[in-house]
Formats: structure tokens, sequence, C-alpha cells
């Protein structure tokens, strides 16, 4: 396996520096947080451990493992966010917990591991149960509970967006293993049937953050949306989150740039073969370089201000490498969010949506 490198963009040893910086922040526990100092949550923790993965990093990319699996609690959740000595933020995120489904399958498909998927199927069988637990009878996925077992009242079409792709990463994962997990199956049909229904207007299903970029981009991103429905999807507000010469805003209504938003983008359309697109969306995320290999999270234009506080950070490292990886096709990973037929196929349930209340049993 060879470090990806995008000819005219970036090198494999320009790759190789921004994957140690990653390493150079990750503490002794395995945590890899946000930034020295600051605090770690499991979706961000598992897209730098897939970055680890990527450059080869093995020893690092088990020890981040390692560390989740230390923290899962006994219903299978992780808390919101973590320091280094303690938590910081109790509530618990389905979104993120669903999400270690995803590096699993990540860290097999890079090093082939069956023992290190054996070893870490009942992390992930507790935690996609923990995270079904909150899906309504119509489909959606409640975003979060409180630490003592509520459930928040909405759910969220990012969040619920990338449960599925994570699902489907379980679900690998199960096949491989010889587990039989038709509920698993279900979920993800039910899931994404209501996502489409509600990007078509049928529904209204998600608590609306239309000036977010990722509810606009995610469900193709996850491969919910494809083909002619996904670039419909991409097109529609593209003027709105497309800055020419920039990259994505993560809101629409700030002059907020971020590096993290426009390799996910970058990664949406690659998975619709918007190739030329991809391409040049992730040129422009190379303006936040730092010198050591690190990535400015974001810039405010026009006045070309970093922000945060002149923040870089690991998870933005981590998206440059997986859509670098993306491009060049390095890794035997590299398609795992633009070739969407890889993952066990979502089935067609058939069923009708209707105005089932998304409320939970």
């Amino acid at each position: 396996m060879s470090v990806p490198e995008v000819p005219g963009l970036i090198s494999a040893s320009e790759v190789t520096e921004t994957i140690d910086a990653i390493a150079a922040w990750q503490l002794p526990s395995g945590m890899i947080p946000w930034f020295p100092g600051g605090h770690a949550d499991a979706w961000n923790h598992v897209e730098a451990a897939m970055a680890l993965a990527i450059g080869g990093r093995r020893a690092e990319t088990d020890r981040a493992y390692d560390w989740l699996i230390a923290r899962q609690r006994d219903d299978g959740s992780w808390h919101q966010y973590y320091l280094e000595d303690r938590v910081e933020q109790d509530k618990l995120d389905a979104n993120t917990i669903a999400y270690v489904a995803a590096g699993v399958w990540h860290h097999w498909l890079v090093f082939g591991d069956r023992g290190f998927v054996e070893a870490l199927w009942p992390v992930v069988e507790k935690a996609i149960d923990f995270v079904l637990d909150l899906q309504t009878p119509r489909g959606e996925i409640i975003w979060a509970r409180h630490a003592d077992g509520t459930p928040w009242s909405f759910a969220l079409l990012t969040g619920s967006s990338s449960i599925c792709h994570s699902l489907r990463c379980a679900i690998a994962v199960a096949e491989l293993l010889g587990h039989e997990r038709p509920d698993w199956e279900l979920s993800a049909a039910r899931l994404s049937a209501t996502i489409e229904a509600h990007c078509a207007g049928e529904i209204e299903a998600f608590a609306p953050k239309h000036r977010w970029a990722m509810d606009w981009y995610y469900p193709v991103l996850t491969g919910v949306l494809r083909g002619e429905a996904g670039l419909a999807r991409l097109e529609e507000r593209r003027s709105t989150f497309l800055v020419e010469g920039m990259g994505i805003r993560c809101v629409s209504d700030r002059p907020w740039i971020t590096a993290a938003e426009t390799c996910e983008c970058a990664l949406a359309y690659l998975g619709l073969g918007e190739r030329a697109t991809a391409r040049t969306l992730f040129e422009w995320a190379q303006e936040l370089r730092h010198h050591d290999g690190q990535y400015w999270t974001g810039v405010v234009f026009p006045e070309m201000v970093n922000f945060p506080g002149g923040e870089r950070s690991t998870y933005t490292a981590a998206s440059i490498v997986l859509a670098a990886d993306a491009l060049a096709g390095a890794s035997p990973a590299a398609h795992l969010f633009t070739d969407h037929d890889a993952l066990p196929a979502l089935i067609r349930t058939g069923s009708d949506l209707g105005d089932v209340e998304p409320t939970l049993d």
C-alpha cells in the first residue's frame, strides 16, 4: 500500500507529513484530540484513526481503537466530548457513536486483519444497537440521548445520513464474520427511505438546518442520494455554499470557508463521478495547509483570517488525507465514501412512510 498523492496538488511526502502531524498530537492514551489541549469526540477520533491507517501507522491506529474500547459505556455509547482526564460533555450523540462501524470496516479494508475485526465486533454491535434504539417508527434516528437516557425530541438530516453509511459498514462487518443481522438491514432500509422522502419534499422528518452545508451534501456523500437525484441535490444549492476559488461555506449566511467541509463535499462529487469538481475543491483546500503539515480549520473571507482563533485541527487534517486517498485510489479503502456499490445494498421495503409521528416507543 502506498501513501496517496494527487499529482499537481499534493505529494506523497506532503500527505505523510500530514499523517505524521496527526500522530504527533495523539495522546499516550490513544485519544486524538481536535488540537493539543482540546477535546475529542468519537466521530472525529475515528476519522483521524482512518488517516493514520492510510499512512500505515498501525500501532497508532490500534491505540486509537483501544482508547474507544476502554471508554465505551455498558449501553454501547460514548459521551459527546472527552478531555484527556475526564468527560467534558456527557450527552450521547447517535451519529458519533455509530461511526465506529465505519472505522472498523475501513481498518479491515486497509489491513485485512480479521482478528482485529473479531475483537471489535462486540464494540460495533453494542454501538449500533444503542443507535437503533433511537430509530422512530418512520425511520429517522433521533440525534441524541441525555446522559440519563432521555432522548432528544428531533432528528438531524446530516446525522441520520452519516448513520446510514455507518450502518451499512456495520452490516458489512457482520457479513464478514458470519453474523446475521436482518434487523440492521431493515433499519437501514427504513432510514434511507425516510431520508430520500425528506429530500424529495414528501415528508418533513428532520429539524430544519438549511444554513448548514452538511445538510446539503451529506445525503449524497453517504450514498443515500445517487445518480441524477444526487446531482440534482448538489446543483440545487451549489451557489449557496460553494465559493469559487475558495471552497465550501460551513453555513450559508457567514463568510466561513472550512477545509473539512470542502473535502467532504469533494468526496460527494467524486462519488457521483464528478471528478473535475472534486479535484478543484481539493485544490482549493490546499490553501489552508500549514508548513507543519497540519491544516487550518477554516478561513474568514475576504479578510482571509484563519478561524476559529487560528485553530489547526486533526479532523481537518484527516479529511485531507481521506480525500487525497479517494482521488488517488491508493489504499484498499480509498473507495469507502465514493463507491457505494461496494457496501451491502440498501433493501427496498416498499412501505408507505405517510405521516408517521417521529416518536420513540
